[in-house]
């Protein structure tokens, strides 16, 4: 029996890539779906072209949701849980994309684990979203130890099952890199996250992306062992320079 997957898209000013995202979940072998739109205060013409896009399809199936404001990335995504119909969560960035099977694949593997978390490989994209040729491997399994050390969880990347791990534990934290936290939150509350070894995830990386500001991606990930895990100055370090070299390995 299939069974609905929500996935959850925060939009802020993406006119340039949001039709072919919602395109490519349109594509996608695994019919039941709802996509979630939450739009964030966008100033381009974002709404008008989902609005477009929107057209053909049975009520319901893909929801424009507003923002009162712009709230950030977080809170979107969390006003998407909020509103998700489905008992599995997909979470998809406004500018990436997804091969034609990542649903169906995924869900098959997370049944199969029996898990409540599980990510898969993805490759670099340049900002017309062809590939690059360098492809991110994940490794079979991550536990919250292996994490702090290891970023392979991408956020366009990840499902989870919310029979098996309750829907408030998916709210992310309204903090800078609130992905990487909500990973870190998750494992340390005991799960496991499973890695699907599959390039199904298309990383478009702008220029203004966080991956394009290495610095800034430096000083959130030191701030989040410190902050937000409380771990001591040498344990962090320790993780910071772990994560450091494999972050600078996936992208050489």
């Amino acid at each position: 029996m299939n069974e609905l997957i929500s996935i959850i898209v925060p939009v802020y000013n993406v006119e340039k890539y949001i039709e072919e995202t919602m395109g490519c979940v349109a594509a996608q072998t695994y019919p039941e779906w709802e996509l979630l739109l939450v739009e964030d205060g966008s100033r381009d013409n974002t709404v008008e072209i989902i609005q477009g896009c929107m057209d053909g399809y049975p009520e319901g199936k893909i929801r424009l949701i507003r923002q009162p404001s712009n709230m950030g990335a977080a809170r979107a995504r969390n006003r998407g849980l909020q509103e998700a119909r489905g008992r599995y969560i997909a979470f998809l960035d406004a500018d990436d994309l997804w091969a034609p099977e990542k649903l169906e694949k995924e869900l098959f593997f997370l049944r199969e684990k029996g898990a409540a978390f599980v990510f898969t490989g993805y490759e670099f994209a340049d900002s017309q979203g062809q590939g690059t040729g360098k492809v991110v491997h994940v490794p079979e399994r991550l536990t919250y130890r292996q994490a702090l050390s290891n970023t392979t969880i991408f956020t366009s990347t990840v499902m989870f099952d919310t029979e098996k791990i309750p829907r408030q534990e998916l709210e992310m934290p309204v903090i800078k890199s609130e992905d990487t936290a909500l990973w870190f939150r998750i494992l340390r509350s005991g799960y496991t996250a499973y890695g699907l070894d599959e390039n199904l995830v298309s990383y478009r990386r702008t220029g203004g992306s966080l991956s394009a500001n290495k610095l800034e991606a430096l000083r959130r990930i030191w701030n989040l062992y410190r902050r937000a895990e409380g771990l001591g100055l040498w344990e962090s370090l320790g993780h910071f320079v772990l994560w450091a070299v494999r972050a600078v390995k996936r992208r050489v």
